[in-house]
Order: C-alpha cells, then structure tokens, then sequence
C-alpha cells in the first residue's frame, strides 16, 4: 500500500487564484482519510496534486516517502473515482471495468477473471454486458469503482463520488465504499463537503477553508473538540450555537460568561476556568451544540437560561426548538468573503488555530501572497463584518418530536457546562490542552 505525505504545499494558479495556501497532511498506510469543505475550499485541487493531474506551486508531495513532484500519474500507482463517473458510453460494463487491464496488456483470460470478481464484489456482475446508458446512477457509480479497483492501486483517490445520487443511495454506497476499502486495506483520500460522509466513513478528517487547513483529527476529535471557530460552526446539525459572551473573574470562586440578558458560570474547579479566567473583562466566543441543552421546568437550580420559542422545525423523530435568550450571535461565513470594499486590498493574512491561514482574496496576484507575511495582524471574530456578523442568538435545542409548545412560548433549558466551548476573538480554541 502507500503513504502519502504533503509537505506545505501551496497553488497559485495563472489568474493568482490561491487555490492550496500551506497545507500539510500525511496519510498512513490504508487510512481513510477524508478532505472536508465547502465548495471552492481547495479539496479537489490537493486530490489533483496528489494524482499529478496539477503541480503544486511550492512545498513536496511525498509517496512512500520518495517525492512524487515530478513524477507522471501513470507511475504513482494511483486509482481516481470522479464526480461524474467518467465512464466510456460505447463500451459495456464488464470493457469499462476492464480498461486499465488492458491498457497494461493483461491477459484476455486473467483480464476476464478478475474483472468478475470485482463486479461480483460489487454486486454488479449481472450486467456486465450491458452499457452505462442501461445502469442506475447507483450501479454506475459501482461500475466507476470497479474500474479503480481492478488495478489493485495502492491508494485510492475519490472526488464527490456519491454527490450526484440520491440521498438513500448514497446513504447505501457510503457504507460499502467504507466497507470494501477497508477490506481492501488500500489508503484513501476521498473529497466531499457532506459532513455525514466525512464523519461516518473517515479514520480521519481533514477540514479546509478557502485553501487553508483547519484541522485534522478523527471524526471524534474534530466533532468533540473543533480546533477553530470555523471548525465548530461547520461540523454538526443543528449547527453549534455561536454565542458572544463577556468574562468576568471572582477569583477562587468562578468565571461569569455574561451573555447579555443573562450569565453562565464556570465553577473554579472546571480545569478550563484558568484559560477562560486570562480574558477578564474581554469578550469570547462560547459554543454550545444542542445536545448540552436540556429542557428544565422553570426556576430549576443550576446553570439554565430562559427563553422565549422564536420558531419550531419538526424532524419527524424530533423537533428543534429556536430559543430568544437575548444574546448575540457569531456567525461564520462559509466561504469567509470579505465585503467589496475590502476585495480590491487584498484580504488580511492571520493565524487561525495551530495551522498557519492566509485569508488572502481568490483573486489576489502571487505577489500579494509572497507580501503578506506571518508577522500581519490578526483579525478579531467579534469586529470584522466582513467574516462574521452579529445578529440576534437562536439558540437551538432538541425537542420531543412535534412537542406540546408553539413559537411565544417560554422554555428553560439547562446547559452542560462541562459540553461548552471557549474561542478566543480570533476564532482559536481556548483550552488548556488543545486535544
């Protein structure tokens, strides 16, 4: 199998478009690795890299620890599954499954044989005569599978490919792509911007953001305790909620999180009270995800906040509850654009997290990038409208489904301290020890 390792590789393309700014990121012998983000974050262009299909602009692709810059696709001992499953139209299945065989003089007999193991593994070896236009979406994608999988690669590349099929297909193709990879024992590095895919079938996850890492972890780790800001607001659903809040330390006692109409309290004894206690009288941003709420009865002992129902949302199995606390909330852009005043100048180059972030603008020159170095100032979360904006907090909490209340009414809920989540202004993790 291989190991793949990206050294602080960056792309800049012709345009000065900052596609990968930095980023290094090993996978080990037949991991899953999973590159994770919105469209236009960079993922597809690492997969690219990695292939050869794209050279990086700096930094070293590394295979089985020999650099793979130079080296051409077809040495690398690859295997590319594609959004759009790339298959010949005027070739039958059992031919598509078969290329790459073919392509290295397999044969005819050995050719045979194993493209029928695969098909058969794939549940697709009823229709090998048949051709692409006589398949389902589901059964094209296995087909598209097959075809990487004949080879016998020693890794495994895959851009979206589950991203143009149903949801319930694609919830049944997610288990067995999981499945047989692993069985396979061949490393993987599989693009998507589903956060279910990411978290359901990766050993590992690694998040991007307008080119720049985020973070990498198991899906445990960057689920539970997000490196950024960015991180947290884009993993789970309903999404984290974002909250401003003020610090204020009674020594030996506890820390206040004032968040406007109401406060939280952070036992001195919580081991995160120190780090929280060195923003006294400053602002932060505190997480909460729906499952630290709890619906209480009114009046209840210990930290609960009082709200007033905004809107409900019925799930069927559940219903979400969006709660007025009187508190602001940070939002995250997705994409992180600045405001068109701002594009012409370039974009600011900060820190974010423990991984170095160039927030540079799409179209900012190679110049610009080389101009703007680690010594720029960092930009506060909680006072750039350009990346992220104040409004009104809805705090959202899980209900039974279609629950006896309506939008006005009043709800208590009471919040799991040790579940929160402290950020810095700059969007980095308050902790004492990062993870």
């Amino acid at each position: 199998m291989t190991t793949v390792a990206l050294k602080d590789v960056t792309k800049i393309f012709q345009d000065g478009t900052v596609a990968v700014d930095n980023v290094s990121i090993d996978v080990n012998d037949g991991e899953f690795m999973v590159l994770l983000g919105p469209s236009g974050c960079g993922k597809s262009t690492v997969l690219r890299m990695v292939a050869g299909l794209e050279d990086p602009t700096t930094g070293a692709i590394l295979l089985d620890g020999d650099l793979a810059n130079d080296l051409p696709p077809r040495e690398r001992r690859i295997a590319m599954v594609f959004q759009d499953f790339a298959l010949y139209p005027h070739m039958s299945v059992g031919d598509n499954i078969g290329f790459p065989l073919r392509l290295s003089r397999v044969e005819p007999m050995a050719r045979g044989e194993r493209v029928a193991d695969v098909a058969s593994a794939l549940g697709i070896g009823d229709v090998l005569a048949r051709k692409p236009n006589q398949l389902s979406g589901g059964q094209r994608q296995r087909v598209a599978m097959g075809r990487a999988i004949v080879r016998r690669p020693g890794l495994f590349l895959m851009d979206e490919p589950l991203s143009n099929l149903d949801s319930g297909l694609r919830a049944e193709l997610r288990a067995e792509i999981s499945g047989l990879v692993r069985e396979l024992g061949v490393s993987t590095i599989y693009v998507t911007h589903d956060q279910a895919e990411a978290l359901t079938m990766a050993d590992r996850v690694a998040i991007m953001r307008r080119g720049v890492l985020q973070d990498v972890g198991t899906p445990t780790q960057v689920y539970g305790r997000p490196a950024t800001l960015y991180v947290a607001a884009f993993l789970g659903s309903p999404r984290m909620n974002l909250l401003e809040a003020s610090v204020y330390v009674h020594l030996d006692r506890y820390v206040t999180l004032n968040l406007g109409d109401q406060n939280l309290y952070l036992p001195w004894d919580d081991i995160r009270a120190r780090a929280v206690a060195h923003y006294h009288g400053e602002r932060i941003v505190v997480g909460m995800r729906a499952e630290a709420l709890t619906p209480v009865a009114p009046n209840s002992p210990g930290d609960v906040l009082q709200g007033r129902i905004r809107y409900l949302e019925h799930h069927g199995h559940e219903s979400l509850a969006f709660l007025d606390i009187g508190a602001t909330a940070v939002v995250v852009d997705e994409m992180g654009q600045a405001p068109a005043e701002q594009a012409s100048e370039g974009g600011p180059l900060r820190r974010f997290g423990h991984a170095v972030q160039r927030l540079t603008n799409r179209g900012a020159s190679a110049a610009a990038v080389q101009e703007l170095g680690p010594s720029r100032s960092r930009t506060s979360v909680l006072s750039d409208p350009g990346r992220h904006h104040r409004r009104p907090a809805e705090l959202a909490v899980r209900l039974a489904p279609y629950p006896n209340v309506q939008s006005g009414t009043s709800l208590s809920v009471s919040v799991r301290m040790d579940a929160l989540h402290f950020f810095d202004d700059r969007g980095d993790r308050i902790d004492v020890g990062w993870r």
